[in-house]
């Protein structure tokens, strides 16, 4: 059963809220008339909502409120006052509380109020609890803030059904998104099948979605499969769906539409249960606009849109995954571990990655392995275009705004500077003029910093 608490000063006020909350939502109810005792109770009892009095002696509400975020608390609470002086509510929202309400509204909106907090409580601890899985499994290498809210983006799509339109330059890992929405999607047992438009020849492009019956064409000595079936109660990944012939298009846009295919060849409407998602690098209203790409088939793919973040946007990140690479990349080849020495990722990160992105970090990588015979690969190593481009702040604009750039920016010079020193706090705090280790442990906190394979603590 539903646990409330209620926090007021004035006996009578609490008993009768409980009394109206019991008859009218069937709560459970507790009462404290002290804001401390309150806190002290919250630790043994399973509370799933607080209404908060602002207005009570020694203790009110605005210190419950602040000892309840540092204690880390997730109880949802609202806060109700009986002085019509909603700016100091307004206030108490912005200190964490979850709504508010006048002690003389109609006790059905209390309820109502209630049961809003509660559920809006659960849809959030399952987002956090997605994050934390996606954290854990995901594919994309970074904690920046631009890869953390595309994680975010993926934890609050991936359940949901719907259509996903992927778009992000070339390189970016477009298709990386497309198998986390499957792996965290409703049917994450199911298959995932991947067609790159582009490759396909356009004679083809139909069969290889809706299949063909035998002798449908010259060669189809068997009826086969297309796309959409083989990826039947799972995921169809069409990436660069912006090289789709018209033609296809419009064909595309039906089965869409109505759910079943029709087999080349074949005269019978086949239902799908098939997610669909599709990625471009190409600017899609462009498209439309110049005639190359059906409005209407943007439009039904576009119901919700994924942008990757290209690598120039998040270059602190570029030390990670440059780390990831290395070590991959040697298992692979099956030689001994080598390292990239901190100048070596200060050049990297100096670098914006325009030509292909983290496809082109990976090749770069590839080459320095490859050219280095010692565990260290030195910025000696690095190919002369790279180290030659340094990204500047006078270059090509950028989707980031200031409070992104300026958070990037720090997170590099934090990040060059832990590789400098092997990761030790307190050489590294020292070289960054800071007071001592835990200024430097506070701000990599903030940045959400850490090791790639170690913890920070």
């Amino acid at each position: 059963m539903t646990l409330v608490m209620i926090v007021d000063d004035v006996p009578a006020m609490a008993e009768q809220y409980a009394y109206d909350l019991r008859r009218l939502g069937g709560y459970e109810v507790i009462t404290e008339s002290d804001g401390r005792q309150a806190i002290e109770r919250l630790g043994g009892e399973a509370v799933d909502c607080i209404i908060l009095d602002l207005e009570m002696p020694g203790m009110d509400g605005f210190e419950v409120l602040r000892a309840l975020e540092r204690r880390g608390s997730e109880v949802p609470v609202i806060v109700y006052t009986g002085t019509g002086n909603f700016d100091r509510c307004v206030q108490a929202v912005r200190l964490g509380a979850a709504g508010f309400i006048d002690k003389a509204e109609p006790m059905e909106r209390v309820v109502q109020e209630i049961a809003g907090a509660i559920e809006r409580r659960r849809l959030r601890a399952e987002v956090d609890a997605l994050q934390r899985r996606l954290e854990g499994e995901s594919s994309l290498v970074g904690s920046s803030a631009a890869v953390t809210r595309l994680k975010e983006m993926i934890a609050r799509v991936a359940p949901v059904p719907s259509t996903v339109l992927v778009t992000g330059e070339s390189g970016t890992g477009k298709e990386l998104v497309a198998r986390d929405l499957h792996r965290f999607g409703p049917n994450p047992a199911g298959p995932f099948v991947a067609i790159n438009c582009a490759a396909l020849p356009e004679t083809l492009v139909e069969s290889e979605l809706f299949g063909h019956e035998r002798g449908a064409f010259t060669g189809a000595t068997a009826t086969r499969k297309g796309a959409f079936e083989t990826a039947e109660k799972g995921t169809l990944f069409l990436d660069e769906i912006g090289d789709l012939p018209l033609a296809s298009q419009a064909k595309l846009l039906r089965v869409l539409e109505d759910r079943r295919i029709t087999r080349l060849g074949g005269n019978r409407a086949l239902p799908v249960e098939t997610r669909v998602l599709a990625a471009t690098n190409r600017d899609l209203p462009t498209e439309v606009a110049g005639g190359r790409f059906r409005e209407d088939l943007y439009y039904r793919l576009n119901v919700i849109e994924i942008r990757v973040p290209p690598l120039r946007e998040r270059l602190s990140d570029v030390a990670e995954i440059a780390g990831r690479f290395t070590a991959t990349i040697c298992r692979q080849f099956g030689i001994g571990k080598k390292k990239l020495a901190a100048e070596t990722l200060d050049v990297l990160m100096g670098y914006e990655w325009r030509r292909n992105n983290v496809r082109e970090l990976r090749n770069i990588v590839e080459r320095m392995i490859i050219a280095t015979d010692g565990e260290v690969i030195g910025p000696d190593q690095v190919p002369v275009e790279i180290r030659g481009t340094a990204a500047t702040s006078g270059g090509p604009p950028t989707s980031q705004n200031f409070h992104d750039q300026r958070e990037e920016a720090e997170r590099r010079i934090v990040i060059a500077a832990l590789e400098r020193n092997g990761w030790q706090i307190t050489k590294t705090a020292a070289e960054l003029g800071l007071a001592d280790h835990a200024s430097l442990l506070k701000i990599m906190r903030r940045l959400e910093l850490k090791r790639p394979d170690k913890e920070v603590s």
